[in-house]
């Protein structure tokens, strides 16, 4: 039945960490670097030393300031002007000169323009390190890093911040560690987003699926503590209204801590039979129907679940500077429609923006007896904001098959970094899958509603919002 419904991708889900317990806190003096020679997160807060309006420059982190943002620029709910509209681009790679840029440039983007080589390509801008939160979110991060533990069921010893904000341990712990930074990062307290989702033809066709997306989550609410949450780290739930034979179909998610305690829990509504049924576990590399199979459940979000099923290792033990998306305001500028935005293969490359940070690179690789239909995957992860930005996915033969890549963006009224768009390629089938558009939308995310209490999501509210 849950094949019938949207599962959209701002629902995230968390999972099982590691097979054997680790103690990943840091000492009070290495957690005394953070907001110091680090920032609050635990990225190098100095700039590389080249020129910051050069394509090869990154400036030092200064966050980005509340104060320096026009009132009209933060009512809540509206799209968000380009704070940066006035930046020029300063490089384009694309298929003809990516060489020179290949150790800048993650695989699976120099593949995607392998495949498109006419279409698609970069523009590479000015280097802005956007990424900020409030203090008491900071805060908790450096409270977090000298109690956070990794272990067999998930984290512990975190609450309201990034869980290992100074990566420690083997090799392998620390590339879990980063995993989980970017499950748990920072993304508001409760969020409603009406957005919509399509699956792009080899052709260039779409048909649109129109959601409402809600989105508590429980870990970010100052109201609650470690101990208060109940294991329940969010719930999600999203209701269809477009197209006509979909709407009024709903999904409700418990997301867990722990879940060899207790697994995720889901629920659907068929507005069809008005029945609110429990739902089978959405997990691993089941494909999500909304995406016509272009997206599997662990995909959303750009990483989701439990990584029992992979070894991991991170690439480099220092993050490396790279081209990934960032600051994507004009993706969901409204002064767009979806059919500007949406070309045959790519998201139009006009309308999209590259810049040069320090990214933390993440290899997983599928576990002897296990079975996925990624083998391997390579994960690109912003060090600013723990955001997976790009990943390639390779199948059981060790090709290159798929690309996922998030469009970041700073929503300042927040002030969080999240994604305007994300974008999952198939190679071989030249199609692509799109979340989270709404440049036709009257509104945008909206972080400024009362956190509703936990009644809300309770699975009757399934039939209630349905209707």
């Amino acid at each position: 039945m849950l094949k019938k419904l949207t599962f959209a991708g701002s629902a995230l889900a968390l999972a099982l960490a590691a097979s054997s317990v680790s103690h990943a806190a840091v000492s009070a003096q290495d957690a005394a670097k953070l907001g110091n020679s680090l920032t609050p997160f635990g990225a190098i807060k100095e700039g590389n030393g080249k020129d910051p309006s050069s394509p090869e420059g990154i400036p030092a982190w200064s966050g980005f300031d509340k104060a320096d943002i026009p009132a009209s620029y933060t009512r809540p709910g509206q799209h968000h002007p380009d704070p940066f509209a006035g930046d020029k681009v300063l490089l384009t790679i694309n298929a003809q000169n990516v060489g020179q840029y290949a150790d800048k440039v993650p695989a699976g983007v120099r593949a995607m323009m392998e495949t498109y080589p006419d279409t698609f390509n970069i523009n590479v801008y000015q280097s802005r390190r956007t990424t900020s939160a409030p203090q008491w979110v900071y805060d908790n991060t450096k409270k977090n890093a000298s109690t956070a533990t990794l272990g067999a069921s998930g984290v512990t010893g975190a609450f309201g911040g990034i869980p290992f904000p100074i990566l420690n341990g083997t090799n392998e712990e620390k590339a879990l560690q980063a995993i989980w930074n970017h499950i748990l990062r920072w993304r508001g307290i409760y969020v409603v987003r009406r957005a919509s989702e399509v699956a792009v033809q080899r052709n260039g066709s779409y048909s649109l699926v129109t959601s409402q997306q809600e989105v508590y989550f429980r870990y970010y609410d100052p109201q609650l503590s470690e101990e208060k949450l109940d294991n329940i780290i969010f719930y999600y739930l999203s209701f269809t209204t477009a197209p006509a034979r979909l709407a009024g179909g709903a999904v409700l998610v418990h997301e867990t801590l722990d879940q060899q305690k207790l697994p995720r829990q889901a629920w659907g509504y068929n507005a069809g039979t008005r029945r609110v049924q429990r739902s089978p576990n959405l997990a691993y590399d089941t494909p999500i129907a909304a995406s016509d199979g272009l997206r599997t459940a662990d995909d959303t979000d750009m990483y989701n679940g439990s990584p029992d099923r992979y070894d991991w290792r991170l690439v480099h033990e220092q993050p490396v500077e790279m081209y990934i998306p960032y600051n994507n305001y004009r993706l969901s500028n409204p002064d767009l429609k979806y059919s500007d935005v949406l070309m045959t293969g790519h998201v139009n490359p006009e309308h999209s923006r590259w810049e040069l940070h320090r990214v933390w690179v993440v290899e997983a690789n599928l576990k002897s007896g296990q079975r996925h239909i990624y083998a391997r995957r390579t994960f690109y992860i912003d060090a600013d904001s723990w955001q997976i930005a790009a990943i390639d996915q390779y199948d059981s033969r060790g090709e290159l098959w798929r690309v996922s890549l998030a469009y970041i963006k700073n929503y300042y009224e927040v002030p969080t970094q999240w994604t305007a768009l994300e974008t999952f390629h198939d190679l071989r089938a030249r199609r692509y899958h799109v979340q989270l558009l709404a440049n036709e939308e009257s509104s945008t995310l909206d972080f400024s509603q009362a956190t509703p209490g936990d009644q809300y999501f309770h699975p009757a509210a399934l039939r209630r919002r349905g209707r």
